[in-house]
């Protein structure tokens, strides 16, 4: 059964790299969204996981950032796993979205896509 995986960035090159590279993989259906906003009225396709940038919109804008993406996530009752990707690599950060319920923060370094490949595919190995 094909896992259905959410990835929400602002950064169009950024996606098209995601979808690309999951698009390929055998067991994977993508869907790619440009806002929080976006994914979370989309969470009635129940995805499997969730791929969350942390910087959405830029500073001043009225969009949802990725931490105000996972608050409403899990305020809106849903336990859907989430993945974080941001650059921003400050430990209170990190811990912010562990509490709430982010399963990992993958610092999008040279090698992201590669730690991205292993975290999903280690998880739907797990679960």
């Amino acid at each position: 059964m094909r896992k259905l995986i959410f990835f929400v960035d602002d950064d169009k090159m950024m996606l098209n790299l995601m979808e690309y590279t999951f698009k390929c993989r055998e067991g994977y259906e993508v869907k790619s969204f440009f806002s929080g906003e976006e994914c979370i009225r989309n969470l009635s396709l129940q995805p499997d996981l969730i791929v969350l940038d942390y910087y959405m919109g830029g500073a001043g804008s009225n969009t949802f950032s990725g931490l105000d993406t996972l608050k409403n996530i899990r305020e809106a009752g849903v336990n859907t796993p989430v993945v974080i990707l941001s650059r921003e690599k400050s430990k209170d950060t990190i811990d912010e979205f562990l509490k709430y319920g982010a399963q990992k923060y993958v610092v999008k370094d040279d090698y992201f896509i590669d730690t991205l490949i292993e975290t999903i595919d280690a998880h739907f190995t797990e679960s």
